[in-house]
């Protein structure tokens, strides 16, 4: 159709010269030469450009119809290893892509922080079962790789993002998947969405005064679990440690005879220290799960719920679930409140 609409236009132009040169008194049969060659090279164009087949217009890696959400372009689809930038091809996130994303062939997107950041897809799955609720808050949703599995267990999912690029990247990755209908992608910190969500529900007039498009519209709808997967500082949590000492043997003794990584610690959490994190999660709901690396300092794991235990009756645990694909432990997931075995029954209280 850009073609025809093309000659058109063309056309369009070469009546307009014609009449804006009106015929010469002159009474001879002769052609004016320049209406002459102005006729004839509309008529070669229309030749030309009647043999020439229509190019389609491109559609994105969604398909047609679905161009609204489609993020083909904001980042590289990558389909072959030489394609992949070098640091990347090192670690080896390529390889790994079907992992991550299971329809990655049908056009799944990550940025860069997606490649090394995404939860695998069999570990989302198993975080989304014991998860299962009416609302989840996805505080971190990154590329969309959790709020993808938690579409699939709970009635409605939160998806929160400050990366205008990932969320989009989120959105158009869901919609893969089919359940992008069950996801709200929200462009928001985390920290003033809480806060606004914690004053909305102690003052629910103020609720129905909001615009249905609001963020702050989400007070109105109590929030049954808070998943938290932070940004754990990039791939070097493994290997940095302010207080690594070259040769100590704490380092020693890893799985399958690897060297142990350095403890990681709730401070190296971003943006800000992971107990902060953990208790603004927790002034939205008790039921909190935790996404952390494998090698987090358990004790301050277990310190987080020591302001739990003072003031409940009987025991307050936090249960801690070691993530593997394969025979390698990629992370641990700390459920806190009802998720925690054996605590079902403080899942709405």
């Amino acid at each position: 159709m850009g073609k025809k609409n093309a000659n058109l236009s063309g056309l369009a132009r070469f009546v307009a010269d014609a009449a804006r040169d009106p015929p010469s008194s002159d009474t001879s049969h002769e052609p004016r030469t320049g209406t002459a060659r102005r006729a004839s090279q509309a008529v070669d164009n229309n030749t030309e450009e009647s043999s020439r087949p229509f190019k389609k217009r491109k559609v994105g890696l969604l398909g047609s119809g679905k161009e609204q959400y489609d993020a083909t372009g904001l980042v590289p689809f990558y389909q072959h290893p030489s394609q992949v930038p070098a640091h990347l091809q090192k670690c080896k996130y390529f390889s790994q892509r079907e992992r991550y994303f299971s329809l990655y062939s049908s056009g799944c997107l990550l940025d860069e922080e997606g490649w090394y950041s995404v939860t695998p897809e069999r570990i989302a799955d198993q975080i989304a079962e014991r998860c299962r609720c009416e609302v989840v808050l996805d505080a971190f949703c990154g590329v969309g790789g959790n709020a993808i599995a938690f579409a699939k267990t709970c009635e409605r999912v939160i998806a929160l993002d400050i990366s205008p690029v990932r969320l989009a990247l989120a959105r158009h990755n869901a919609m893969i998947y089919g359940v992008a209908d069950r996801i709200e992608f929200i462009l928001a910190d985390f920290f003033s969405f809480a806060r606004t969500l914690v004053q909305m529900q102690e003052s629910p007039s103020k609720a129905s005064q909001t615009d249905s498009g609001s963020a702050t519209t989400q007070a109105a709808r109590k929030i049954d679990v808070v998943f938290l997967s932070p940004p754990w500082g990039g791939p070097s949590y493994l290997t940095d440690r302010p207080d690594a000492i070259e040769g100590d043997q704490s380092a020693l003794g890893g799985i399958d005879g690897e060297k142990a990584p350095p403890e990681f610690s709730l401070s190296a959490i971003k943006p800000v220290h992971g107990r902060e994190l953990f208790e603004v999660a927790r002034s939205i709901t008790r039921n909190v799960a935790y996404f952390l690396p494998r090698n987090v300092n358990l004790e301050e794991v277990s310190a987080l719920v020591a302001e739990e235990q003072e003031t409940e009756d009987g025991d307050y645990m936090v249960e801690v679930e070691e993530e593997w694909m394969g025979t390698k432990l990629k992370a641990l997931t700390c459920y806190f409140g009802g998720l925690a075995s054996g605590q079902e029954g403080r899942f709405y209280n």
